[in-house]
């Protein structure tokens, strides 16, 4: 009886179990822990990033590449020190890499990246450089709302700024010193290398004109921080008042040469070309003129250039003011020192008033009517000025270096006023070296002579013809080639 009373107990108790709600153990919260990346490929550039993707995740590799060198295929060997995660690169070398979310609006040291980016209302940024000066567009500005012109923070290696701009000094004093020295101590042994250098020069003169002030000035009055111009030839506009002033400046001092030749039937053949010296060294000083005024925005540009870009264009700006202080440096080192001599002209004791106007029409070597001719050597310009007018170009660009330097957190190449002054000025610059480089350098050498002498290519045999011309389009070559980086 008992133990059928135990065995009863035992059924109900297996019913009720059946019929009450059964409990399940509650879910862990522990995640599985995420892959961990081993590599890194699809790389590609953004700007001057390089990014590189590891399944759907971006990685910003902290390297300084430029779109001039070879895209790594891939990162490998993927490791972490601490919280920072490091790849090895194609050269064998640990570089520190960065996963990009969505929120990222600066780097890990607070400021935006050189060439891309977030913008202040959470849109990418794509910024690139005009001869060292940055542009940003947002994605919004695509889509036409209005620009992001905002300072770009950054750091700067301001000791490496401070360095080079001694080495741009030496390689400027190289340039324009080298064949002011080297026609003092040779001056009749390389005649013809200082025909071939000026017209190396002649190239570099006109290329630095259209290539980089006339296209740079273009870049800077389109950037869309400057709105709606309402005239879109304003940089042709600018780069014509340039012509124009060369023109007066130059036009005066023929003039004045003139007035000086014609003054006195007692003035002596050494004063007439004393004065035909002045008319040259005016031409000399309007094509500095031009030079030094995009010499002081390259050196200034240069520095406020991202790092990221900034040794690049620091190789390409040394190249350039070595090429530009020998085109300088040419001529100021033949001032006065043509192989042909000065046509000075004498009065002749009867003189008829028409055919006076009529020659002075041709110029002051040939305004006076019944003339005898006499050769007189042209007077040189003293060592001590030719050295300082050289001076002046060797020290311009380092200035502006260390302008540059000194405003380097609070320069913003998308100011309006910026804008307009870089773009005004190169625009300028390039008008004055136009005419320079082309009327009073190209046509005077080749075919139509000036400042008294005849133009020394016109006649010349046809090995110095055939050195000269290819001296002229190495200029023009090389300075157009540097024209793809600054």
């Amino acid at each position: 009886m008992h133990s059928s009373l135990c065995a009863c107990l035992a059924l109900c108790g297996l019913a009720a179990a059946d019929l009450l709600p059964r409990q399940t153990a509650a879910p862990t919260t522990t995640a599985a822990p995420a892959p961990e990346v081993t590599a890194i490929s699809g790389c590609h550039f953004h700007g001057s990033q390089l990014l590189c993707l590891a399944g759907e995740t971006e990685y910003l590799v902290r390297s300084t590449p430029t779109q001039t060198t070879d895209t790594p295929a891939q990162f490998t060997g993927c490791h972490r020190h601490g919280s920072e995660m490091y790849c090895i690169g194609p050269d064998g070398s640990d570089v520190e890499v960065d996963p990009q979310t969505d929120g990222d609006e600066a780097d890990d040291h607070g400021h935006d990246h050189d060439h891309g980016g977030e913008s202040k209302d959470g849109g990418r940024r794509n910024c690139h450089f005009h001869a060292g000066v940055e542009h940003c567009e947002g994605d919004d500005e695509r889509e036409g709302s209005a620009p992001q012109c905002d300072t770009t923070k950054r750091d700067y290696n301001v000791g490496l700024r401070v360095g080079l701009l001694f080495a741009i000094l030496a390689t400027s004093s190289i340039g324009v010193f080298g064949p002011i020295l080297l026609q003092k101590v040779m001056p009749t042994k390389l005649n013809l290398a200082f025909t071939v250098l000026k017209q190396f020069g002649t190239g570099i003169i006109i290329s630095t004109a259209f290539v980089h002030l006339y296209t740079h000035a273009s870049l800077m009055f389109g950037n869309k921080c400057l709105g709606d111009l309402g005239y879109e030839a304003t940089t042709s506009a600018i780069l014509i008042a340039g012509l124009f002033v060369s023109f007066i400046i130059e036009y005066l001092g023929h003039r004045i040469v003139l007035a000086k030749t014609r003054s006195a039937a007692a003035l002596t053949p050494e004063d007439r070309a004393n004065a035909v010296l002045s008319s040259e060294v005016v031409s000399i000083l309007v094509m500095e003129a031009g030079i030094l005024f995009h010499s002081l925005l390259i050196g200034l540009t240069l520095v406020v250039a991202g790092d990221s870009v900034f040794l690049t264009l620091f190789v390409v700006i040394l190249f350039h003011q070595v090429f530009e202080g020998l085109a300088l440096g040419t001529r100021i080192a033949t001032i006065g020192t043509h192989e042909h001599s000065q046509i000075i002209h004498q009065r002749s004791p009867v003189r008829d008033d028409a055919q006076d106007t009529d020659k002075s029409a041709s110029g002051p070597a040939e305004a006076m009517a019944g003339v005898t001719s006499t050769a007189a050597p042209l007077p040189g310009l003293s060592m001590q000025k030719k050295l300082g007018l050289a001076a002046l170009f060797a020290f311009v660009t380092p200035i502006g270096m260390a302008i540059g330097i000194g405003v380097l957190h609070r320069f913003n190449g998308n100011d309006k006023s910026t804008i307009i002054a870089i773009g005004t000025l190169d625009a300028l610059s390039a008008g004055i070296l136009v005419w320079v480089g082309v009327v009073e350098m190209w046509a005077a050498d080749w075919m139509i002579g000036s400042h008294g002498h005849k133009a020394e290519l016109a006649e010349a045999n046809m090995l110095t013809v055939g050195l000269a011309g290819t001296g002229l389009m190495a200029g023009l070559a090389l300075m157009s080639l540097l024209g793809k980086w600054a």
